[in-house]
């Protein structure tokens, strides 16, 4: 009886290749938001900053030379067995699993920002894998002008940014800041050359007000268009170009975005004179808030475009000056304004609300109506 039950004893069949890997694929994905609301492991050991870089960047570079093993094993044919399929995404669910615990292994405080930079890392390492095991199981390989190449390169990008990754919070805090102040730059430049360009459709208005003069008649079949045209949900002049009044109220805004941009290289260069390495939590607060400030001045910047309604540029404005005045005085407490009270930040809290006046003043009549 004890030699048949053994030999009753039934292996499980392993299931083909390419179901492995649709398998695989989803693991993968389910990684994923554990990943972005992972905490950090509670551990009584003394933070080893080397030891932490030096595990992290191994664990990248095992990870891309998976990710080229898997590849290089699928980019011919006949594909592999279940059996070396088997133990190819076994090497692709170690490698990935050790990354992420490398990531878990950093304390909160090292700091946020820098946890979140190594987390966005680690997500785009893993969402690379991911999407090159689905590649791969989606169309297999046929020839060599296929995406999976593509889809490894993606996972090869994603673990060299790893060694770039700052090793600091500070450092971390200046990278974020530096992004900020690009994207405010940009904004500021757009805004710019909208200001300078003023009313690129200002022809349209001047041909018809030049000849208006000696054909009445005409005036009065481009009133009946416009009216058709609205009735009918047509743009007309209005929908394209500024008038007197939004020209005017530009002026205020656009000084808004310059103090924006000023603001931001001001506490960059305060956090990059005077920030510490040891004061996580203030360089996170201040790198907190000065995030929110690029959304802010890109809803102002896109609300001054025609039509314009001033209400809502009053109200943009009004958030964005108050999340700039929050990073002023944020920046002011912080050990990153070691004297205050003669510092630069009193005139731009100034120059701000001279410009938030200034639009109140012009869209005061918007609140009456």
């Amino acid at each position: 009886m004890a030699g048949i039950s053994a030999s009753a004893v039934v292996v499980p069949t392993l299931a083909p290749p390419l179901e492995q890997l649709r398998q695989l694929a989803g693991e993968l994905r389910l990684l994923l938001p554990r990943v972005r609301v992972g905490e950090a492991l509670e551990t009584t050991e003394e933070f080893n900053r080397e030891k932490f870089w030096t595990r992290l960047n191994e664990a990248a570079v095992t990870v891309a030379g998976e990710a080229t093993t898997l590849t290089e094993a699928f980019s011919r044919l006949p594909l592999p067995s279940p059996q070396e399929t088997q133990r190819f995404c076994e090497s692709i669910r170690v490698a990935t699993e050790a990354i992420i615990a490398v990531y878990y292994s950093l304390p909160k405080d090292q700091g946020i920002t820098l946890r979140k930079l190594v987390r966005d890392a680690i997500l785009d390492i893993v969402d690379g894998m991911a999407q090159l095991v689905e590649g791969l199981f989606i169309t297999p390989t046929q020839s060599p002008e296929n995406k999976d190449l593509i889809f490894c390169n993606t996972v090869w990008v994603a673990c060299q940014q790893v060694p770039r990754i700052p090793r600091d919070n500070k450092a971390a805090a200046l990278l974020m800041l530096t992004k900020s102040v690009n994207f405010v730059k940009d904004a500021h430049e757009e805004v710019e050359r909208a200001v300078e360009e003023c009313d690129p459709y200002s022809g349209l208005l001047n041909d018809s007000e030049e000849g208006n003069l000696g054909n009445d008649h005409r005036v009065d079949s481009d009133d009946r268009n416009d009216a058709e045209e609205d009735a009918l949900g047509f743009p007309n002049n209005r929908d394209v170009y500024w008038s007197e009044e939004d020209q005017e109220l530009i002026i205020p805004c656009f000084a808004l975005v310059k103090a924006s941009k000023a603001s931001l290289k001001k506490i960059r260069i305060s956090v990059a004179e005077n920030g510490k390495k040891d004061q996580v939590a203030q360089l996170d607060d201040i790198v907190d808030i000065t995030e929110e400030i690029s959304p802010s001045v890109d809803d102002l910047a896109l609300s001054i475009y025609p039509p314009m309604c001033h209400l809502t540029v009053r109200i943009n404005s009004a958030k964005l000056v108050s999340v700039l005045k929050k990073a002023l005085e944020i920046t002011k407490a912080s050990h990153a304004t070691p004297q205050p009270e003669d510092s630069w930040i009193p005139l731009l809290i100034s120059a701000v609300d001279h410009c938030m006046n200034r639009i109140k003043e012009l869209t005061q009549s918007e609140l009456e109506l």
